[in-house]
């Protein structure tokens, strides 16, 4: 596919099916999952953000993605025992960016440059499609939980907070 993201090369290398969307994205505009939601026409709680936190093991510190409704946000305590730390608390943008080989508003859960453990908030099964950012702001993958947590490896817990 031309002008493919390392997320869509993932994908269409590991053969799961997707529906790649495209919106505009305004230059500055922040709350960027709010903003796809209502670009693509969906309900926020099927727009999944990917966010990256710092995770206090009995080792030391590594980063893990949290993937959780954009019509929430991320319980860092819930994450942490997902994931079986100590305590958990947000990645600086600058080192997300850095890790994942993604700009913030764009951050990918698949074709990160480093593959990380992962959560997914537990609601993502209520549906039978979810979206999650294609490796661009404005570029959204649309994949199935159950590929979604597959090819992720991924923890699915109840990760995610109302606001």
């Amino acid at each position: 596919m031309k002008g493919a993201t390392p997320a869509i090369v993932m994908l269409e290398r590991v053969g799961v099916p997707f529906a790649v969307h495209e919106f505009h994205h305004e230059a500055g505009e922040r709350n960027y999952g709010q903003v796809a939601a209502d670009a693509l026409g969906v309900e926020p709680e099927r727009v999944f953000k990917t966010l990256l936190a710092n995770l206090t093991i009995e080792r030391g510190v590594e980063q893990v993605v949290a993937i959780v409704p954009v019509s929430g946000h991320l319980s860092l305590r819930e994450l942490a025992a997902s994931m079986g730390g100590k305590r958990a608390e947000m990645c600086p943008p600058d080192l997300a960016q850095r890790i994942t080989g993604y700009v913030v508003g764009g951050i990918s859960p698949f074709g990160q440059k480093k593959r990380l453990r992962t959560a997914i908030d537990e609601t993502c099964v209520l549906f039978d499609t979810v979206f999650v950012s294609g490796g661009r702001r404005g570029l959204d993958l649309e994949v199935a939980p159950d590929d979604l947590v597959r090819v992720l490896d991924a923890v699915v817990a109840a990760i995610g907070a109302e606001r």
